[in-house]
């Protein structure tokens, strides 16, 4: 038997039906999909502590399940201190099942664990991609808040297959992401 993520099978039983009714697809085919979640987290403090970068990696893949890529630097810029190729960042990009299992953690036991919580903003790119920012990365449950070295913030990009930012927004708030009224 087969595994399938709860959140892939809602979206081929009850996502796809609405959305092909809604915006009059011809075919299923035509309904938008989520492509990939893909999570970065800038480090500016690695340019002078290198521990930053080990750990922002382990908490990365702690994070997503998945091992996190190390992203380098491409120019020299004196003001920040910058070479090129020194690292500054890690990077996740998910897909398939572990991009629907990530997104149900992230929808059901993350986002409630912000505090001051009203929402998500609904700014979408233009093109029906999503980029959700997330100021403290404690918020998963994966993240033992006692072995965490500094507080550092991530950027969560849901890209769709949507041409519109109406067809992307339906698409992401049928899978549960809270949006701001």
């Amino acid at each position: 038997m087969k595994y399938t993520p709860a959140l892939k099978k809602k979206y081929l039983d009850e996502v796809v039906p609405t959305l092909k009714t809604k915006f009059e697809y011809k075919s299923i085919m035509q309904v938008p999909k989520l492509q990939k979640i893909v999570l970065n987290q800038g480090i500016g403090k690695a340019v002078a502590d290198k521990k930053l970068i080990e750990s922002g990696s382990k908490e990365m893949t702690a994070i997503a399940g998945q091992k996190a890529v190390i992203r380098y630097s491409k120019k020299d810029i004196s003001n920040f201190k910058l070479r090129g190729n020194m690292p500054i960042g890690v990077s996740v990009t998910l897909r398939g099942n572990r991009m629907y299992e990530f997104l149900d953690r992230l929808i059901s036991v993350s986002i409630p664990r912000i505090r001051d919580f009203r929402g998500v903003p609904a700014k979408l790119d233009g093109r029906g991609n999503y980029t959700l920012g997330i100021t403290e990365q404690i918020i998963f449950p994966e993240i033992e808040i006692d072995k965490v070295d500094k507080i550092t913030g991530m950027n969560i990009t849901f890209v769709t297959s949507a041409n519109t930012d109406a067809e992307g927004f339906d698409l992401l708030k049928e899978f549960g992401i809270p949006f701001k009224k």
